[in-house]
């Protein structure tokens, strides 16, 4: 008789053939096409058995009875159809313009201060209220996506924030202009929380995470574009309104492009998945209690505080450091914007995608590669961008390049993050779960960061004009005091800027600690999936010894 190790190979092989009597091709059970290359080869090709039917691999440290793993590569080595082509292309050129309009304001901030007569801390509530509408309305659409039309609710949302862009330019009040920039949040909501779902419902395995890569290098490169085209076009028009008005045109064309040439994949369609919508509360519950998903949620959460906080004040912090250089005084916020716009856009074209493909390459050798390569991207960029605070006084040149660089190793993180979230939930709460990241990443991440770091450089500012015995007010004269407020302004922004480097920290804590949930947390779902029917019952009940350094096994439930 063969040994158990052989037999279930010998299945398995039978199954890939469809050869096997047994195969779902003769029982009519629908094979799961779930195959992220997390684990699966790792226990057909690289593993031991104990004798009982039970596959250990070495490198992933986990046992798993390799008869309830279903493999079929088939749908990831098929070539891409012109819809998918057109469909993925359609999600990346909506992306792109999504984030060139939330960072257009950051391009004209100073100009719109100026306009309004406010503060920085008024100046980052602007965009604390997009924030907070657009993670408000994401739990709604999340909960929509899973269960209707997301071409409809997408086109409709898009619509809806061209809609309110356009017309927030013509406010001439400050109450005004901030109310519609909140009902901007409504529209790009609709968006955010569905198009990552649609790539997971049109492919797996690697392809799913080079066309995540795809679709999120459109963020750091639309952000970029939006500093370069407020800027600039508030230098054509002489009007820093003209601005916001060339995103919402893009978006009118981004709607005809949803309606006519995108399509709406079944829900879980790669995966051969038939597992039913649930309630809400389920959903939640569900995610809740799922280790890896959270983990990777909180380290976002803290990538999210960082970029808004850098987004929002990084070309006004800069330009008012090249103030106090020999020369700079010249130096407008506008070039600034035009350079800091271009840095972000070059970081992001290279990030985005290194993250991807560094994570593909590491998963053959570690299991564990996504959260670890997300964690290494925070812990590295967090010198280098305290530095460049520091360096923005003395060397413009080391200072952009200090900003390059920590932007780049930021920008790891965003592929992997959504791909982190695809394969350890299971389709029909996928909508729901970008709707939960969402509201989580932007309450505590960058909804408050920018109104948080102009609030703290509110304060500083004053108890420092304080201490010196100054005041950015010379009564004598009835003119302001500019060689001190630059210094202070400066340093009270630099002060407040620091708190970012806390906050990078904290999330390479939490991808590291996420590491050590993520294949358990990766099986479940594949079984999950797999068990048409038996989804939830599956999640809470079902069991996955694990091996800790050579140790005797222990069962431990998840």
């Amino acid at each position: 008789m063969p040994a158990p190790t052989q037999r279930l190979v010998d299945r398995h092989s039978l199954r890939l053939l469809k050869m096997d009597k047994n195969s779902s091709a003769s029982s009519g059970l629908p094979p799961n096409n779930s195959n992220q290359k997390l684990v699966a080869e790792d226990y057909l090709e690289n593993s031991t058995s104990n004798g009982n039917g039970i596959m250990h691999s070495a490198s992933s440290g986990v046992l798993v009875d390799s008869s309830e793993i279903r493999i079929n590569h088939g749908s990831a080595r098929r070539k891409m159809s012109k819809q998918e082509i057109l469909t993925v292309g359609v999600l990346c050129f909506v992306n792109l313009i999504n984030y060139m309009d939330r960072f257009t304001i950051a391009g004209i901030l100073e100009k719109i201060q100026a306009e309004f007569d406010i503060d920085n801390s008024k100046g980052g509530l602007l965009q604390t209220a997009f924030v907070v509408s657009y993670m408000v309305f994401a739990p709604l659409f999340g909960y929509l996506g899973d269960r209707y039309s997301r071409k409809y609710l997408m086109a409709s949302g898009v619509g809806l924030w061209c809609l309110t862009t356009l017309l927030g330019s013509f406010m001439q009040s400050f109450e005004g202009f901030i109310t519609f920039r909140a009902l901007v949040g409504i529209g790009e909501a609709s968006y955010s929380t569905i198009a990552p779902t649609i790539i997971s419902d049109m492919f797996v395995d690697d392809r799913r995470s080079r066309m995540l890569a795809f679709f999120y290098f459109a963020i750091p490169v639309g952000s970029g574009m939006g500093y370069i085209v407020g800027s600039e076009t508030e230098k054509i028009a002489k009007d820093w309104r003209w601005g916001l008005r060339v995103t919402p045109i893009m978006g009118l064309i981004a709607v005809l492009l949803i309606l006519f040439l995108m399509t709406d994949p079944l829900r879980g369609e790669s995966e051969n998945s038939h597992l039913k919508p649930t309630s809400y509360k389920e959903d939640v519950i569900y995610l809740c209690k799922n280790p890896s998903f959270m983990l990777s949620t909180l380290g976002f959460t803290c990538v999210a505080f960082v970029t808004g906080a850098l987004a929002w004040w990084g070309p006004k912090f800069i330009a008012s450091g090249l103030k106090l250089q020999d020369g700079g005084s010249g130096t407008s916020e506008d070039d600034v914007s035009f350079k800091f716009g271009l840095i972000t856009m070059i970081s992001g074209i290279i990030g985005v995608p290194l993250g991807s493909i560094v994570a593909q390459k590491l998963r053959e050798r570690n299991s564990r590669a996504d959260p670890l390569v997300c964690a290494f991207g925070l812990l590295m960029s967090t010198p280098l961008l305290f530095a460049a605070a520091i360096m923005a006084r003395y060397n413009d040149i080391v200072c952009f390049t200090l900003i390059f660089f920590g932007e780049l190793f930021l920008n790891l993180n965003w592929s992997i993050v959504a791909d982190i979230l695809l394969y350890v939930v299971i389709p029909t709460r996928r909508s729901t779960a970008e709707a939960f990241q969402i509201l989580l990443s932007h309450a505590l991440g960058d909804a408050g960061s920018p109104y948080l770091i102009g609030l703290v450089s509110d304060g500083l500012s004053k108890s420092m004009s304080k201490d010196d015995g100054t005041a950015d007010f010379n009564v004598t004269t009835m003119s302001p005091n500019n060689s001190t407020s630059d210094l202070v302004k400066f340093e009270s922004l630099q002060y407040s800027l620091f708190i970012t480097s806390f906050v990078e920290v904290f999330g390479g804590l939490f991808f590291l600690i996420c590491a050590w949930y993520i294949i358990e947390d990766k099986l479940k779902t594949d079984r999950a999936i797999a068990e048409p029917g038996k989804g939830d019952q599956v999640l809470r009940d079902q069991k996955i010894p694990k091996v800790d350094a050579g140790l005797d096994v222990q069962s431990t439930r998840l």
